[in-house]
């Protein structure tokens, strides 16, 4: 997937064409002055897209493109003087030459196609989480933002919080001793942290629905594999279906598994393994546990890391008391002497109580965060990369991407639980074959990227 893509055949894609154009390469993104805005195009502006609008409306707004303009109307209203497109191509075709950024705020299956066209075209990316829909899109992604030297950012917003860095800053002191143990777990898709919820473990829907009037369904479905439309895919409902979300794993890990690998400073496991409710071809299971297994890295030691969702949780440390709620979501660090953990809305603490009483609080060494948009916005300008860039958002997802291929390779191979060996560099399971043809995806005539 090299970068030299014409500006022709990108437009003959979306149905137009034009003369070739030439990408900004690595370091040669042009300067801003100091009060000077960006011009911004965001793509889907309902639900999740119009907080990251909120997040970015200091700056210069000035195209919007959504698939369904009544799920758009709010951020139509609230920037009236923004062209509205459709078809994020042609959108990005006609503006190429005055946007500066684009804003990614799809369902997961857009992800990719929608970030590469715009770093093709040297802009910079904010993309929501997860980065992409599979794991080889993530690696990819990441090598052609490297080549065309443009600011990234990954909204897993909570990696910009003090909390994130007060766990690094616990680890990094010491604070419960070598840690050799970690859990992560969540309500999805369940109940959701603030009460939504998405169908999972079901079937494909056999009954049929009219397409809204105000919804462009072919440009929805994109590259996944045409289906007729269903309410039970859109809106936000996509997320438990495999050709379009990533679960509740993809949809809360990159904010769950980020302090976890910052603190812990992991990298790619070395092995993953997941059991489940039963997993189909069409849907994420009800419920699953995913174990990865990281090695060790410098003095610190190696480390099993599980995740949890459906409502399923680790078994409760003996230094909780039974007064103490682990709560719906949460994350834990086990250490040789305590344990520390959030339940996702009062920050860390560290326990059994006595010894907590004893530390306090760990230093503060570690620089804290503007704002997640804003340090998007001053990486675009010039500034220090942000936080979530894709060569952290990058491998991050890659990770976390493989617990989902654990998962569906059950399938394949009639429920059988096994213990997948992973080969980051080659990016490929030495063990396992068949569970390689999870790592990528194919793409529907005229979405190819």
């Amino acid at each position: 997937m090299p970068l030299n893509f014409s500006r022709r055949k990108f437009l003959n894609a979306a149905g137009t064409s034009v003369a070739t154009f030439t990408i900004l390469q690595a370091g040669s993104a042009r300067t801003y002055a100091a009060n000077e805005k960006l011009s911004i195009a965001c793509i889907g502006v309902g639900g999740r897209g119009g907080s990251n609008i909120s997040g970015t409306e200091s700056q210069n707004i000035v195209a919007l493109c959504d698939v369904d303009w009544q799920r758009a109307a709010a951020a139509f209203a609230k920037l009236p003087s923004a062209k509205r497109y459709k078809d994020y191509r042609v959108m990005l075709s006609e503006m190429e030459s005055k946007i500066d950024a684009v804003v990614v705020s799809t369902p997961d299956h857009h992800h990719f196609p929608a970030s590469m066209t715009a770093i093709r075209l040297g802009k910079h990316v904010y993309c929501e989480k997860p980065l992409t829909h599979s794991i080889w899109e993530a690696r990819e992604l990441r090598k052609a933002a490297h080549e065309a030297g443009v600011a990234t950012q990954m909204g897993n917003q909570a990696q910009a919080s003090n909390d994130t860095r007060i766990v690094q800053e616990f680890v990094m002191d010491n604070a419960i001793g070598p840690i050799r143990e970690a859990h992560i777990w969540t309500d999805r898709p369940s109940r959701g942290l603030h009460g939504e919820y998405w169908p999972q473990g079901i079937p494909r829907p056999t009954d049929t629905s009219a397409v809204p009037d105000t919804m462009a369904w072919d440009l929805w479905i994109g590259p996944a594999p045409m289906r007729p439309y269903h309410p039970a895919y859109a809106p936000f409902k996509w997320r438990g279906w495999w050709d379009f979300g990533t679960g509740a794993l993809g949809d809360i890990g990159c904010h769950f598994f980020d302090p976890v690998y910052r603190a812990l400073k992991l990298k790619a496991p070395s092995t993953v393994e997941a059991v489940s409710t039963r997993v189909n071809e069409e849907s994420y299971p009800l419920g699953s546990v995913v174990t990865f297994h990281f090695p060790a890295r410098g003095e610190m030691p190696p480390v099993k890391l599980q995740w949890h969702d459906g409502g399923l949780r680790p078994p409760r440390p003996d230094a909780l008391k039974d007064g103490n709620n682990m709560g719906a979501n949460g994350v834990m660090l086990v250490g040789e002497e305590g344990v520390i953990l959030t339940d996702w809305d009062n920050g860390w603490h560290m326990f059994p109580e006595n010894r907590a009483k004893e530390y306090g609080t760990p230093p503060e060494v570690l620089a804290r965060s503007p704002g997640h948009h804003e340090e998007w916005i001053l990486a675009c300008k010039g500034g220090p990369k942000a936080g979530s860039n894709f060569d952290w958002a990058g491998p991050l997802t890659e990770g976390i991407l493989l617990g989902n291929v654990a998962l569906r390779s059950q399938l394949r191979d009639d429920l059988t639980q096994k213990k997948l060996l992973w080969d980051s560099d080659n990016l490929a399971f030495t063990n396992h074959d068949s569970a390689n043809q999870f790592l990528r995806r194919d793409y529907r005539e005229g979405w190819q990227v």
